[in-house]
């Protein structure tokens, strides 16, 4: 009999898990996996769980938010046996599941789970860390990790919204050298992003038509900070039109490596966490490093 790590967070999002928890376990069973239940116990028990427990099944599926998913990536990629690994979004913003076209209903996604279309993925090392989708810094990236979980529970995306809105006036920011594939960008940025999706934060504004999980690039934003009302403008204008440009207010590039360096340390989320304050970090794309399964 096949054999199924089950690694879930009950406090995640809504708390969708708890009441749904037979149910899901039931789906497993009747695809044939005889399952193990493990419910999370704190902030990175995901990681210890997936690295000691996952190379020894044959599917590890968690439920959760895009924290707990990176966690058990984060576990997955400690072992030379890799598991494939399925999805059930319970989160608040979701972000990666919006790659996997996965259907709506946790016991539907509990069923593409094991059932779908394992594909490869990268996965990105920050100075040797993995992250899943998003290494971040600047203007309002410490929202996801500050923001109660109640308060996410209650407005969902709006959250992370009213949380960034009430810290613009105090907008920072850094001189930065990105060194990447295609050459050096230099200036002062309030906010850049290296990732692997098509939403971050629960906006879709990227251009989702050039990514791809598995094509061993990054897409990487960095935007300028302002001097002045009408370089906000342009900024806004650059965003909404998608129209980047190297020396522009907003600079956009695709790249299997990054190194950002800074006069001071910079603070950085991986995948909505706390990811530290380097002065450099150097981020690697991992090709093909876990396969995970999608909806179609």
């Amino acid at each position: 009999m096949k054999t199924l790590l089950f690694i879930y967070n009950l406090y995640a999002g809504k708390g969708a898990v708890k009441s749904r928890l037979a149910g899901i376990l039931d789906v497993f069973s009747k695809a044939g996996y005889l399952v193990t239940a493990y419910p999370t116990q704190g902030r990175a028990d995901a990681t210890r769980a997936a690295a000691e427990l996952g190379p020894g099944y044959d599917r590890v599926v968690c439920a959760g938010g895009d924290g707990t998913l990176s966690e058990v990536i984060s576990g997955v990629m400690e072992g030379e046996r890799r598991p494939v690994l399925g999805y059930i979004p319970t989160g608040t913003t979701n972000d990666f599941a919006r790659n996997l076209y996965l259907p709506r209903g946790v016991e539907r996604q509990a069923a593409a789970a094991v059932s779908g279309t394992p594909r490869p993925c990268d996965i990105g090392r920050f100075n040797g860390k993995p992250f899943i989708y998003v290494a971040a810094f600047g203007a309002f990236t410490e929202v996801s990790y500050d923001t109660p979980q109640e308060f996410k529970n209650t407005f969902g995306h709006l959250a992370y919204v009213l949380g960034g809105v009430s810290r613009i006036g105090s907008i920072k920011g850094y001189p930065l050298t990105v060194e990447h594939d295609g050459g050096v960008i230099k200036g002062d940025f309030i906010f850049g992003m290296v990732s692997n999706t098509v939403s971050v934060g629960g906006f879709q504004w990227l251009p989702s038509k050039d990514i791809r999980l598995d094509d061993g690039l990054f897409e990487t934003v960095l935007v300028r900070q302002p001097k002045s009302a009408a370089d906000l403008q342009a900024i806004l204008r650059s965003l909404a039109l998608r129209t980047p440009s190297p020396g522009g207010p907003v600079a956009a590039f695709q790249s299997s490596a990054v190194r950002v360096t800074c006069t001071g340390s910079l603070p950085w989320t991986l995948d909505g966490e706390f990811g530290g304050a380097p002065a450099a970090a150097d981020m690697q794309n991992c090709r093909h490093a876990v396969t995970i399964v999608h909806g179609k």
